[in-house]
């Protein structure tokens, strides 16, 4: 078998697909995005097809070594989410061609299914409450919110005196028996992160995400280790060189690998058995369409220490399509008791609906992230 072809489509929301095509007629599908970034990683992508094309799929590690190590610079976001979604589609074709889902290629699944949690926003906080109680009424049993707003590197008591009530009012809503995790989003200095991550210790978080951005871990080590809260991050981490100094600190006990931007399947997976050989949980990020979810529950099926799987179904990034469009059968990604089952279809287990990804990809995006900037007119991380 051989790779005749590597195409890319922009659709909507703010996705990147890649279709691959061999010369059997076995088709794979990937999702390599930078959110914001996606033009440039189609790219990329477009660039490393010469890797590809006339070569066998199923060589995966192979092609991926070729492909991480082949241009002499390495790593970073656009290459290893161009890389890591050619990957996703290259076990795809593999799981197809074996009449295979991809775990069972993987030596099988350790769970049946995975606990999802909803993301309910927080960036301007006015009816979170509400849409936490409109996630338990869907089945969820957990939520993840923006925990602040903008945060100077020093800031007021009023800044943090918002985000512990914003937190609190979710709390009485949903009672104690419910997940509540608050995504610092980097935005967050270290000064500030100490303050915030105490004063939100008594409402027994979930986790706190990426509390600080992960270069800047070394500022915040004692507060991490020290906290009863557990902290998680890696969704700007890419590759197992970047995630093995993160662990060995022990400030970290999920590690949350985005399969879209760390090097597909094949590098993920290294990433999620390195953080259980230091007793670290793994919680894949995924904000993003239906090839990245499924990938991450192929992961999810084998990976011992998955706790819990982001999900990006009603999301307020996707206005104009959503998770389940681009699927011929949505009810792969069925909802149950704040669970979703293990697809166990060949490959990642889910059938594209390629017709309608070409009428979408005619409208494509051009989406990107919001500017913010501080009452002083300074930058503010988003």
């Amino acid at each position: 078998m051989k790779i005749i072809d590597v195409t890319t489509f922009l659709v909507p929301p703010r996705w990147c697909f890649v279709r691959i095509e061999t010369d059997e007629g076995i088709v794979g599908w990937g999702e390599p995005v930078v959110e914001g970034r996606a033009a440039t990683v189609a790219a990329a992508v477009e660039e490393l097809s010469d890797l590809l094309i006339g070569r066998d799929p199923a060589q995966i590690e192979d092609l991926w070594t070729v492909m991480y190590r082949g241009g002499f610079y390495r790593g970073g976001p656009i290459l290893m989410s161009a890389l890591a979604g050619i990957d996703q589609a290259l076990w795809d074709i593999k799981g197809r061609a074996a009449g295979m889902s991809v775990h069972q290629l993987l030596g099988g699944r350790v769970r049946d299914r995975i606990d999802v949690y909803s993301w309910i926003g927080g960036d301007r906080p006015e009816d979170t409450a509400a849409q936490a109680l409109e996630a338990r009424d869907r089945g969820f049993r957990a939520v993840k919110m923006n925990g602040t707003q903008e945060v100077q590197f020093i800031d007021s008591w009023a800044t943090v005196t918002r985000a512990v009530e914003n937190v609190a009012t979710i709390r009485d809503a949903v009672g104690e028996d419910f997940g509540i995790a608050v995504d610092f989003h980097g935005r967050v200095h270290a000064p500030m992160a100490k303050v915030l991550i105490k004063e939100l210790e008594p409402f027994h978080l979930m986790f706190i995400e990426e509390p600080v951005l992960s270069e800047n871990l070394s500022g915040v080590l004692d507060t991490l280790r020290s906290t009863p809260t557990p902290i998680a991050l890696g969704e700007r981490l890419f590759s197992r060189w970047d995630v093995k100094d993160v662990l060995a600190s022990g400030a970290v006990d999920i590690l949350q690998p985005d399969p879209s931007h760390s090097g597909g399947i094949t590098e993920t997976r290294k990433m999620a058995a390195m953080a259980e050989a230091y007793d670290v949980a793994l919680a894949l990020h995924c904000p993003l369409g239906p090839i990245a979810l499924a990938t991450c529950l192929q992961i999810d099926a084998g990976a011992y220490n998955a706790v819990i799987q982001e999900q990006s179904l009603g999301i307020h990034y996707n206005t104009s399509n959503d998770l389940l469009d681009y699927v011929t059968d949505p009810t792969v990604f069925d909802y149950v008791d704040g669970m979703v089952t293990i697809p166990d279809g060949p490959g990642l287990g889910i059938e594209v609906d390629e017709e309608y990804v070409r009428e979408r990809a005619a409208e494509g995006h051009r989406w990107r992230n919001p500017i913010w900037r501080h009452r002083d007119g300074s930058f503010a991380e988003w």
